[in-house]
């Protein structure tokens, strides 16, 4: 089974919920770590941990994290079945992105580059000896580029080392990492210990073998093993709904998190500015000392939903 410890939160609660017989009990953790064998629960019941992390610049952000039992074994199945990305079931109310063909619809500014379209996809790849950021933001007709409640689901194939990223809420900025917007990290391999799905600086997944330094001061949830890894497809989808932001890796929910203020412009915990709505961007980054930084994105879909 797959556990997880929360790093630095200051309060918390495990919520475990029975589906038959909706039978709940919860245990208050007085302390800054939770227990890691409070996720080792029988089948079937759906695990919330509920927590606020510090945010001196707002009034704070609430996270709500969701692991079901058996989560570990439903996400090792889908990590080594590509099928699963490669022949998506038709989905009812998404409008793709991406034609497929050009990049038409899609903006990048300083070194543009790092992006092509090659057998369908949009391959990210910068050489070893680039050491500059390039984003590519999607510009396009549909929602006006302008999204604020949504479902994003996007393909996506890692190469060794590779470091990149999907934004939301965010708008064009010509060179450098976007200030504006969240970022859902993609990184399975890359010497930056923040793992695929995290929302970087915010909410951060680990699976190692890099480990975050004795010092660090941001969420980390720490999985037993890691829910994609690089060479094979998976699907990277996100859901936000009012500022509540929900992770999928091949359809498996990782967490909820949930944005303070979601209507307002302000800056939060780590430091990036939040958008009440705005556009996405896939993200180009330079690579780890001695390798090329590749990923590949298709079938870059969303389905706007109301509010």
């Amino acid at each position: 089974m797959q556990t997880a410890t929360p790093h630095r939160l200051d309060k918390a609660k495990l919520v475990i919920e029975k589906e038959a017989g909706l039978m709940i009990r919860s245990t208050i953790m007085k302390n800054s770590m939770l227990d890691p064998t409070a996720n080792s629960i029988a089948p079937h019941p759906a695990a919330y941990l509920v927590a606020k992390e510090p945010t001196p610049n707002h009034f704070g952000d609430k996270l709500v994290r969701r692991l079901g039992c058996g989560l570990a074994a439903a996400l090792a199945l889908l990590a080594t079945n590509p099928v699963a990305a490669q022949t998506p079931s038709p989905e009812e109310g998404f409008v793709s992105l991406f034609d497929g063909k050009t990049l038409t619809g899609w903006k990048v500014g300083d070194n543009a580059t790092l992006f092509h379209v090659e057998d369908g996809t949009i391959v990210m790849n910068c050489p070893a000896d680039n050491h500059r950021p390039a984003h590519l933001f999607y510009d396009g007709d549909v929602n006006g580029h302008t999204f604020k409640n949504f479902d994003l689901r996007v393909d996506v194939l890692t190469y060794p080392g590779a470091n990149s990223g999907i934004y939301f809420h965010t708008e064009f900025q010509d060179a450098g990492f976007p200030k504006k917007g969240l970022e859902c990290q993609v990184d399975n391999s890359h010497v930056d210990w923040r793992r695929t799905g995290s929302l970087y600086g915010l909410f951060n997944l680990t699976w190692g073998p890099e480990t975050p330094s004795a010092d660090n001061k941001q969420t980390v949830v720490y999985l037993a093993s890691a829910p994609v890894r690089d060479e094979v497809w998976y699907t990277q989808e996100i859901i936000c709904r009012d500022g509540l932001v929900t992770v999928k890796l091949n359809g498996q929910p990782i967490f909820t998190y949930q944005i303070s203020d979601a209507d307002s412009v302000h800056r939060l915990s780590s430091g990036a500015t939040w958008l009440p709505a705005g556009t996405f961007a896939l993200q180009g980054h330079p690579p780890m000392a001695g390798h090329i930084s590749k990923v590949c994105f298709r079938n870059i879909r969303v389905k706007v939903l109301p509010g």
